[in-house]
């Protein structure tokens, strides 16, 4: 309990009175459940199982009640399997994008460049190979500050000389190759790389699935990530899609893409099972970080890794639209596999 009130106490520090009313508007304008209720119950919630105004909403619980509430995984539930699994010395690993390629290179499929070392000579000769490329920074996140870039617009040395300098001095150190991704893939969103997060567990040497989500791109972006406007949905044991895709920016839910008119649910996930056994073999190179959201593109043939995400999120899996009928959070499924070990940590 101690904990918690920690928890809340920080938050109260952090948070925006005005995007907390603004979201208790959203909330009561969907359930017509009254503005003094949701407040009421969101400052319970808070103090209570350290849940935020941002989770309340997501995870539904203005219709969800007591027991239920019980079986969430909150922010301090996901910390706590964090500091169960992962060392942090072996952190940067995945942490810094370039480390990660080189220690997966044989998941990772696709040719990359180290800007932080590499010489402009050596970034010419990429740029020759590869008309595509894509860059980004080393630890960036949610796809801010990536660009896809169409190499054979700089062929001329002093436009490339001067493409170099502009990365460099943005701190755009990871050069790659461009992923193309499978036709099936491209009925989601052609637009963007549309990606797996499959989150693996490392108890006793074994790696557990513990769930997927399919992201994909709203059809204007290079990128599927959800921060930049894209949207997810779930997928189940075989690689199906169950539910309609989210979209946090608008807030809405999706059967049908907005932008490429495909039917999302029922959508089966090419080379699925393959992408299940990449991940497993993954998260064993490098058991000391047994708690890894890792991001997989489909290639024409087959999976591929893109990064690996040691603090994978716990609210997108516990989307309310996204449960099944039961109605019940995720923190059962992490006890099952780590069980007194989680308990005890």
């Amino acid at each position: 309990m101690w904990q918690r009130i920690k928890t809340f106490f920080a938050r109260v520090q952090t948070m925006s009175v005005k995007a907390m009313w603004m979201m208790i508007q959203k909330i009561h304008a969907e359930s017509h459940v009254s503005r003094l209720f949701i407040l009421c119950d969101m400052v319970w919630c808070a103090v209570h199982y350290g849940v935020g105004y941002l989770e309340y909403r997501v995870f539904g619980w203005v219709y969800i009640r007591g027991k239920k509430r019980k079986t969430f995984m909150t922010m301090q539930d996901n910390l706590r399997v964090c500091r169960l699994a992962n060392d942090k010395a072996y952190l940067p690993l995945f942490e810094d994008k370039l480390q990660f390629n080189e220690k997966f290179r044989e998941f990772v499929h696709r040719d990359f460049l180290d800007l932080r070392k590499a010489s402009f000579e050596e970034f010419q000769a990429f740029c020759q190979s590869h008309p595509v490329i894509f860059v980004k920074e080393t630890d960036g996140f949610g796809g801010v500050g990536a660009r896809k870039l169409s190499a054979s617009d700089y062929q001329a040395e002093p436009s490339c000389r001067a493409l170099y300098q502009e990365l460099k001095d943005n701190r755009l150190f990871v050069v790659e190759e461009c992923v193309v991704q499978c036709e099936k893939m491209n009925l989601l969103c052609p637009a963007s790389i549309n990606t797996l997060r499959m989150v693996t567990v490392l108890a006793g040497g074994k790696p557990y699935l513990m769930y997927t989500l399919v992201r994909m791109g709203n059809g204007t972006k290079a990128v599927d990530n959800i921060s930049s406007g894209g949207m997810y949905a779930p997928v189940d044991e075989n690689g199906v899609i169950f539910k309609p895709a989210f979209c946090d920016k608008t807030g809405e839910l999706y059967e049908i893409h907005p932008f490429t008119k495909t039917k999302l649910v029922g959508f089966q996930i090419p080379f699925y099972a393959q992408a299940v056994e990449m991940v497993f073999e993954a998260a064993q190179r490098v058991p000391q970080v047994g708690y890894v959201g890792w991001d997989v593109a489909m290639a024409e043939d087959g999976p591929l890794l893109i990064e690996g995400n040691t603090m994978p999120g716990y609210d997108m899996p516990q989307n309310y639209y996204h449960l099944r009928d039961e109605k019940a959070g995720i923190l059962s499924r992490f006890q099952e596999v780590l069980g007194e070990r989680l308990e005890a940590n």
